[in-house]
């Protein structure tokens, strides 16, 4: 695949970003796409290996050699028609996925790897542009119906799936617009919406019905939906978040980092007005929490002109290089810095937040923090230690809460009899993703717990086949083989 020598004659290169005091003035995406003769080299840089271990990295097991291959010569519809065998929207995994597919590139034993990522996202906004991504409605129905709660990419995956089988889909999302995290969770500077509704409308035109402002279990009964459709795939996320248990946590100036997010795409979206905003604008806004939602609320912030943005992450800092303890081609947590990082501010390790300080009135103005070390025994839980002398005073008019979620809602669960594991998600099974109550289903984040959205689409098109096995006694719908490693 590639070039055979490619690897040899090419360096990786990736997109280049716009400047910094240029993008902060909007919400606009702003990467500068390679022109296509660099992108065709990377594509040459796929060196042939044997045994190509970027399928296993990722969870869809997309063919990443093979659409390598076309780029590197310039078949980029034959590109894309290999790459939306395995993805129905790299459209998104182009630009959110942290690309674990690169992390066990075999180039990446001892070079730079492949840059599968970018060459994924320039191949279908290739397809969009050349107009060759139309909808494909199936071209017979079997009279089932299957109603798909949740619209973010496991649902949305399911549901195209589903539909391609035949069966009538219908999606229903309880926020006002389709697309879950994708529309409210992800800034626009990383995914501008118009990326989700060119893609609604293939999905749209394809058969697939989509009801918003639908909360099952809220004011969609629960119980009446059980009974119209033939089968239910719940597909509503890990949404519950995780709070800090510290005095202050309830002064006004903490917020949770989706709360501030959500508002904010909101806003750009034309939805509230700027003063129904969380604003950092002049104001130390501190965001606890190290991981990507704790970057998109340094991006935004910045956006919004805040006076200092500095960053707080109770783990210890991670190497630029891969741990010993997570060899190739296993994803590594190493230190990361994403572009907002790069956008302005100050990261602080090994801090655990004590208390939140406020004023008479309830507002918030500071926090104190103390430094810990983290102690790792054999077969043990790793010990957090609180080091002595270290506490701290910080300036602070905004928390930002990044703290990850820790499981799914109960109201479906409690309505519908559902059983729930141990970390409170859907109990349903990866063999088959059936829940304890038949003709019910669970996939994506609401039934393996938070993760990625390359996860959320594989789990949906999984969900998908066993679904209309149940339906049909058996089903043509791909089926990827879930014992894959690594996984994050």
């Amino acid at each position: 695949m590639g070039k055979i020598t490619g690897f040899l004659e090419y360096e990786r290169a990736v997109e280049a970003y716009d400047k910094v005091e240029n993008r902060l003035k909007n919400y606009k995406e702003f990467t500068i796409p390679l022109p296509e003769q660099d992108l065709k080299n990377q594509g040459a840089r796929c060196m042939d290996c044997g045994i190509p271990f970027c399928h296993s990295g990722c969870p869809l097991g997309n063919l990443i050699p093979d659409f390598n291959d076309k780029v590197y010569l310039g078949k980029w519809k034959e590109a894309a028609e290999i790459l939306h065998k395995t993805n129905n929207f790299p459209e998104f995994t182009g630009r959110l996925c942290p690309a674990p597919c690169e992390e066990a590139c075999v180039l990446g034993i001892n070079e730079d790897p492949v840059t599968i990522e970018n060459i994924e996202k320039n191949i279908v906004e290739t397809a969009f542009k050349e107009g060759w991504i139309t909808a494909k409605p199936p071209k017979f129905r079997t009279g089932k119906k299957v109603a798909v709660i949740g619209s973010g990419p496991s649902g949305l995956a399911a549901a195209q799936q589903l539909n391609y089988a035949g069966h009538e889909v219908t999606v229903f999302e309880r926020d006002a617009k389709v697309g879950g995290l994708l529309r409210y969770g992800i800034p626009d500077f990383k995914m501008e919406k118009q990326i989700i509704d060119r893609r609604l409308k293939v999905l749209e035109d394809e058969g697939i019905t989509f009801k918003t402002n639908a909360h099952v279990g809220v004011n969609v009964d629960a119980l009446k939906l059980k009974e119209e459709f033939d089968a239910i795939v719940l597909c509503g996320g890990a949404t519950v978040r995780r709070s800090i248990p510290i005095p202050g946590a309830d002064l006004n100036g903490v917020h949770q980092a989706m709360d501030f997010l959500k508002l904010n795409n909101q806003h750009v979206d034309g939805l509230i007005k700027a003063d129904q905003l969380i604003s950092a604008k002049g104001k130390h806004v501190i965001v606890i929490g190290g991981g990507d939602t704790g970057s998109d609320c340094i991006g935004t912030s910045n956006r919004h002109g805040a006076k200092s943005v500095t960053n707080f992450e109770i783990l210890s800092k991670p190497t630029e290089g891969r741990p010993a303890h997570q060899p190739w081609p296993y994803w590594p947590m190493r230190l990361r810095t994403s572009s907002s990082h790069k956008e302005g501010v100050e990261r602080f390790f090994s801090v655990s937040t004590k208390e939140f300080k406020g004023d008479k009135n309830g507002n918030l103005v500071g926090l104190t923090t103390v430094e810990v070390e983290w102690i790792f025994r054999v077969g043990e839980r790793p010990q957090l230690r609180e080091l002595p002398n270290t506490e701290k005073h910080w300036d602070c008019d905004l928390a930002l809460l990044a703290l990850g979620f820790i499981g799914a809602e109960k109201t479906l669960a409690e309505q519908l009899g559902l059983e729930m594991d141990f970390r409170t998600n859907i109990q349903a099974t990866e063999k088959n993703y059936k829940t304890n109550v038949p003709g019910i289903f669970a996939a994506g984040d609401m039934r393996r717990g938070q993760s990625l959205i390359v996860w959320a689409i594989s789990e949906g098109r999984q969900a998908a086949h066993h679904v209309d096995a149940f339906l049909m006694g058996s089903s043509n719908l791909p089926l990827k083989d879930s014992n894959d490693l690594p996984r994050i």
